[in-house]
């Protein structure tokens, strides 16, 4: 090795040979070394990135000190990834349902569940799945899901997806959710794109589904039926039932069955669909007394409008949902209370579906800080920091009551439920009282919320601008009409 750097030395030590005759080549003169900077220590090259990679999450990024009376998420031994995901979604503390039942569940047994909405259940039997997917891995393929969650809503199965891939953006598993009323050939394209480990569905498309064998569901390791007493109220039991047929027995899957209400027949559904399972009841005034302050307002039809408007005002509510029982008040409402400067959006059953989610996004964007809705969205959502609930209209069935007022104050979080009571809906109260276990304190309007209205403004033209434009492209011409060509003659045709 030392002979053969010598000889490479020589061989450039020497002067060069002609080319050509009388021709040389002119010897070029040694570069100059190229300066080292005076920060550089001699022997050592520093390589810049320009992405220097993160130091990796571990749980001594996640501190959280034990209270008396409350559950962490630390005391049940969860794969990091999921640990980071609710360090990141600001987890700190189980609610009362997560803790009663995430002992149970994340062991492997069935349970059945009395829970109202804002109370965590969905955050419960996601960390359960994720959990048991992460610890035992199977071979993936397309059309068998390890998972089915069946909901009654479009906007409870677009909820789920969301909680859903909030928890397991560190776990690498995959969610499709599939709904009827939009989306059709997105879904079927999202199934046979690559494999889906959780389904979260209605009933009605994913049969449709299913008869198209886009999806089997001889391999589902979990069920959850969620919102069942909704799900009996709709009519979608029969169509329940065929589903939970197509998967393993009970025996070889594991089963969670949530319901705001256990009457003797959503009962009778939860036994013939679950083995053994642990039954945990948490109380309407559990779930929505202590986070929410309630207050009622007892007012007449005529002032109820102004009583509204003054409070959305006078308090500068940023996000609020208002609740009416029918689709016409939902879209009255909304459009007197734009002429009063508010921001408001409609969500109801005469607004198509991808309109909704449009909606949606822009009232969680702060793009509408009232949103005006029907029942339709009394259950399945949740959006983050919204500060009142509003019953314009207090609810035909007292059970909604309390899902309405489960928008604010959802896990943990502290919210308040203004209601209005005018001449007829007073006597839905003792019926609310008595769902609630509690008297209700109710009292008449502030002078605040008794204050005139100034004039609203007018309402929006109906014209569009496009119209407004040609009106004024047109003016003062004369309409002309389209001159009809002569017909030909024989003879023309045949000269």
């Amino acid at each position: 090795m030392k002979q053969l750097i010598r000889f490479i030395k020589t061989l450039f030590a020497r002067s060069p040979k002609r080319q050509n005759a009388g021709t040389t080549i002119p010897e070029t003169r040694p570069t100059e070394p190229t300066p080292v900077p005076a920060n550089r220590e001699a022997g050592t090259v520093k390589t810049s990135r320009s992405n220097p990679r993160k130091p990796r999450w571990t749980l001594d990024n996640f501190q959280v000190a034990p209270q008396e009376g409350k559950t962490r998420f630390h005391d049940f031994k969860l794969p990091t990834g999921l640990m980071h995901a609710i360090y990141d979604l600001n987890f700190k503390y189980c609610t009362d349902i997560q803790a009663r039942l995430l002992p149970h569940t994340l062991d492997g047994r069935d349970a059945t569940a009395k829970a109202q909405t804002g109370t965590g259940k969905s955050a419960t039997f996601i960390i359960t799945l994720i959990n048991r997917f992460v610890r035992t891995s199977v071979k993936r393929e397309k059309k068998y899901p390890r998972a089915l969650i069946l909901a009654p809503t479009r906007e409870l199965v677009y909820q789920i997806e969301k909680d859903f891939k909030g928890l397991a953006k560190f776990s690498h598993l995959r969610i499709v959710s599939v709904f009827g009323g939009t989306g059709y050939q997105k879904q079927q394209t999202l199934l046979t794109d690559k494999p889906a480990d959780v389904i979260a569905a209605t009933p009605g498309r994913l049969l449709d589904f299913i008869s198209k064998k886009l999806i089997d569901l001889s391999r589902i390791e979990i069920v959850v039926i969620d919102e069942a007493d909704r799900m009996l109220d709709m009519g979608f039991i029969p169509d329940v039932r065929r589903l939970i047929y197509m998967t393993p027995h009970k025996d070889k899957r594991q089963t969670l069955f949530f319901s705001a209400t256990l009457t003797d027949e959503v009962l009778r559904l939860a036994e013939s669909w679950t083995r053994d399972a642990v039954r945990i009841e948490i109380d309407p005034e559990q779930a929505a007394a202590d986070t929410i302050t309630q207050i009622v307002y007892l007012t007449t039809e005529n002032d109820k409008f102004k009583n509204v408007c003054n409070l959305l005002i006078s308090e500068k509510l940023e996000r609020v949902i208002i609740f009416v029982n029918r689709k016409d008040t939902a879209r009255y409402l909304s459009e007197k209370l734009s002429r009063y400067g508010q921001n408001a959006g409609v969500l109801s059953g005469d607004v198509a579906q991808d309109k909704r989610f449009k909606v949606l996004n822009r009232f969680k964007a702060g793009d509408l800080n009232v949103l005006v809705a029907t029942d339709v969205a009394a259950r399945g959502l949740h959006i983050e920091n919204i500060s009142h609930v509003i019953n314009y209209d207090l609810p035909l069935e007292p059970e909604h009551y309390i899902h309405r007022i489960g928008r604010t104050g959802r896990a943990g979080a502290t919210g308040t439920s203004v209601s209005f009571a005018d001449e007829m809906s007073s006597f839905q109260i003792p019926k609310i009282e008595a769902v609630l276990g509690h008297k209700v304190s109710c009292e008449y309007p502030t002078p605040a919320l008794e204050a005139d209205l100034p004039a609203p403004a007018p309402p929006p033209s109906k014209q569009t601008p496009k119209q407004n434009q040609t009106k004024g492209a047109n003016k003062g011409k004369k309409p002309c009409r389209k001159r009809r060509k002569p017909a030909k003659t024989a003879a023309a045709k045949n000269p």
